[in-house]
């Protein structure tokens, strides 16, 4: 199939450790469209070849075991949406012929088009995937672990693709301290970085209209998203090769990326990694795709 290739330019920003952006950038990338009506397109990223460290060093704040040991991975190219899988998107493909199960046409709690689907399973995740794999003749999946760190990261290596903290000015997460029996349960602060707002919603997609160095929005918070591997408690046997990891585990778990509105910074780390039973669908839980 003949894809056509076109160019867009984004706004890169870098933060200092207090969470004042210090830079600002312009960069262009590639992209095609997927088109699923006449007024309705997915827009997906090309993710450069590339190797990088996955995972955290112990010395990084909010390290968990889970998060280590930091090792070397290498990837080929992959295309990437450039958004969160929107609730118009998702409502035009699960109207589509059924692959292995049901979808419901609008299961988000936060109603509107252009906001991220949530309230999805992994499994509905996968079978969007494979309905827009055969609509489309192109195979879509959901993106291994490893391909959605390296891409989240877009060739940093801070705790967040702006620096060293960040802000409830350029991601969508939960920006206070909640205090249970008069102790702080959850920091709405990261490092350096300074208190801000808690939504207690998710924004629409690409809504602080900055994006990491690839060309991708919403890397972190508004929804946590759904990847393909089973939950290992570390990295000891991964692969180094950016392929989803389902092998040598007991889990029936899945893992989520990116945390969420829900979240606190340190949940929305690139490193950060959590896990769900794979029939789980939340309100503050979505997705993004890769084709490859």
């Amino acid at each position: 199939m003949t894809t056509k290739l076109s160019s867009y330019e984004f706004e890169v920003v870098t933060v200092n450790p207090q969470g004042k952006i210090i830079q600002r950038e312009n960069k262009k990338t590639l992209y095609f469209l997927e088109t699923l009506e006449d007024d309705c397109h997915l827009e997906m990223v090309a993710i450069p070849p590339g190797t990088f460290y996955m995972g955290s060093l112990k010395t990084e704040e909010g390290c968990l075991p889970s998060q280590t040991p930091q090792h070397r991975v290498t990837l080929k190219p992959f295309w990437m949406s450039k958004y969160l899988i929107t609730q118009q998107q998702w409502k035009i493909v699960a109207q589509l012929p059924t692959i292995k199960q049901s979808l419901l046409g609008d299961p988000a709690n936060f109603s509107h088009p252009n906001h991220p689907v949530e309230k999805v399973s992994w499994y509905d995740a996968v079978e969007f995937c494979a309905r827009l794999s055969q609509h489309s003749q192109r195979s879509y999946y959901l993106p291994s672990e490893a391909q959605w760190e390296y891409a989240c990261r877009a060739n940093t290596n801070t705790p967040f693709h702006f620096g060293e903290t960040i802000t409830t000015d350029l991601a969508n997460y939960s920006g206070i301290n909640w205090e249970y029996q008069g102790k702080i349960c959850s920091q709405g602060a990261y490092g350096q970085g300074l208190l801000g707002e808690d939504r207690r919603e998710t924004t629409p997609v690409g809504y602080f209209a900055v994006a990491n160095g690839f060309g991708l929005y919403d890397m972190y918070g508004n929804v946590r998203e759904w990847c393909d591997d089973l939950w290992h408690r570390n990295y000891l046997g991964c692969p180094d090769d950016g392929q989803t990891w389902i092998t040598h585990t007991d889990e029936e778990r899945r893992v989520l990326r990116g945390g969420s509105w829900n979240c606190s910074p340190h949940k929305c780390r690139s490193a950060y990694r959590g896990r769900l039973d794979p029939l789980t669908s939340l309100y503050d839980i979505g997705f993004r795709i890769v084709h490859y």
